[in-house]
């Protein structure tokens, strides 16, 4: 496995230092950045290098952890998000907004040691899915679980906190980022048009070039779909696939 790309989100210098004197007994982990505020921690996840997993403090003057997270819903790729927090009260805000664990602080070494182990796995789990996109995509519901078969489904559209799976005339909803799901699907087959909409390319029955960079998507059941400008060099690189 590479190396694990980590940034250390927290007010307290203290807190980071705490963080880095811990990682540095785990020889896979890297210390990619570190952050003092919320804000900072915001322009880091999106314009700054990837990494693979952050320890974000709930409680900081600006923006809190909960806050950064809920700003880059619908963005990706998504890391490993731990909540690191002084007070438990945070646990549920942390796995509602996509987080895989939290650590109370002061932190203990042992139970530190279970969240690198428990990282380590879902890694690994994410790059064992990453080679075999997913046939299947599993759907909640009170009571029950069911499965919709990737291959049936026409596009996804990220609302608030939800992606809605269009899926065989009916619709499906699942607490996820819309870059969750892309990443789970075969990247031949699924095409990334607009920050909120990704489209089963064997259900597209017309492209036509719209305004400014946009084209206005047709779907073989008459579905109208609009991409958006930032995503035209996609829809390029798809069209592109088809030329004599």
């Amino acid at each position: 496995m590479e190396p694990i790309r980590t940034l250390l989100v927290d007010d307290e210098p203290l807190a980071r230092r705490r963080l880095a004197q811990l990682l540095s007994e785990a020889p896979d982990f890297t210390i990619s950045g570190e952050c003092r505020n919320g804000a900072e921690a915001l322009a880091a996840l999106q314009q700054g290098p990837v990494v693979d997993v952050v320890f974000l403090d709930v409680q900081m003057p600006d923006l809190s952890g909960v806050q950064v997270l809920r700003q880059l819903e619908g963005e990706g790729p998504w890391p490993l998000v731990v909540f690191v927090t002084a007070y438990d009260q945070y646990t549920l805000q942390a796995f509602e907004t996509h987080a895989v664990d939290y650590l109370l602080k002061p932190i203990d070494e042992e139970r530190f040691q279970g969240c690198l182990a428990h990282l380590r796995r879902l890694l690994t789990q994410r790059q064992a899915a990453a080679v075999a996109p997913a046939e299947q995509l599993l759907v909640k519901q009170p009571g029950h679980y069911y499965f919709v078969a990737a291959e049936q489904v026409q596009y996804l559209e990220a609302r608030g906190n939800y992606v809605t799976v269009h899926a065989d005339g009916r619709q499906h909803q699942l607490r996820a980022t819309l870059a969750q799901l892309e990443s789970r699907l075969d990247p031949q087959g699924f095409l990334r048009v607009h920050r909120s909409v990704v489209v089963n390319t064997r259900y597209l029955k017309e492209l036509r070039p719209w305004t400014r960079g946009e084209y206005l998507l047709t779907l073989l059941d008459g579905t109208h779909l609009t991409s958006s400008r930032g995503y035209a060099d996609n829809i390029q690189r798809f069209l592109k696939g088809f030329a004599l």
